[in-house]
């Protein structure tokens, strides 16, 4: 299956697949969304040591590879053709896949981009990746990425982003959409337990009109222009049937509106807020 670009609703899994005791709920969870039509799962070598690729390994058995985007991310120190090499090699392995539909750096380091770049040229051209990108990338980042040869090949950037945290509205997203990179928002309920963005009254009362959780409302505010991929995690599976539920929600002018006032829109350029 070709994803000339991503968007949509994705399957994240960060601190999933490191409680045993959870290992079958999680897993379950993870196999309601794929057979209810969520094909994209973004997962890291950082989550858990590899206990999170491990987990989407034994979850996704059975199920066709080729319907499935896979998605892992290798730690900063890891940016060189050798260290991205072994890396990937024990990332597939884990996931019990020949290959990664999409590899990214999970940071910036200090290795030098050119090198990073050779490497995953070198692993795509082997068919060990079919694309690769970067996350927690900025504009400032992404305009020197393509001044690197091949940086212009880089086919998606992750960042965070959420109600809270609209920072990447203000620049990157328009140069992403720009120059055709693939926008992935990570955490669309922010850190901890989906509890740390205020449960605002408007939120409530667009909730309500809609007779969803403002949970799902928040979710689906993140893809509503068509331009994101969200990835939110759902160790469970009643929430990941909301998160399914909440891509048929379609918010209204006037529901802008109400979420905009408690959430604005940047002003101006922000520092890249990152989790």
């Amino acid at each position: 299956m070709d994803f000339e670009k991503l968007t949509g609703l994705g399957i994240g899994t960060w601190n999933i697949g490191e409680e045993p005791r959870k290992k079958d709920e999680e897993i379950a969870a993870i196999r309601y969304g794929l057979d209810h039509g969520i094909n994209i799962i973004d997962t890291a070598e950082m989550y858990g040591e590899g206990k999170s690729e491990k987990l989407v390994g034994e979850a996704i058995k059975g199920y066709d590879r080729s319907k499935l985007f896979l998605i892992s991310k290798f730690y900063p120190y890891h940016a060189t053709p050798e260290l991205e090499r072994q890396s990937l090699e024990a990332s597939l392995e884990r996931l019990g896949t020949d290959y990664l539909d999409l590899y990214l750096l999970h940071w910036r380091g200090n290795h030098r981009l050119s090198d990073t770049i050779r490497g995953l040229e070198a692993l795509q051209k082997e068919g060990l990746i079919r694309h690769w990108g970067v996350s927690n990338f900025d504009t400032s980042d992404m305009k020197e990425l393509f001044t690197v040869p091949g940086g212009d090949k880089c086919f998606a950037n992750e960042d965070l982003y959420n109600l809270n945290e609209r920072g990447t509205e203000y620049d990157l997203q328009d140069w992403q959409k720009k120059h055709g990179v693939s926008f992935i928002g990570y955490s669309p309920f922010n850190s901890g337990a989906g509890d740390t963005i205020r449960i605002t009254r408007n939120l409530k009362i667009v909730a309500r009109d809609h007779g969803v959780t403002p949970h799902q409302i928040m979710l689906a505010w993140t893809m509503r222009n068509g331009n994101v991929l969200a990835i939110p995690k759902a160790a469970k599976i009643k929430h990941m049937k909301e998160n399914i539920a909440a891509q048929n929600i379609k918010l209204t002018e006037d529901e802008m509106r109400l979420i905009n006032s408690d959430f604005p829109a940047p002003t101006e350029k922000e520092p890249l807020a990152v989790i």
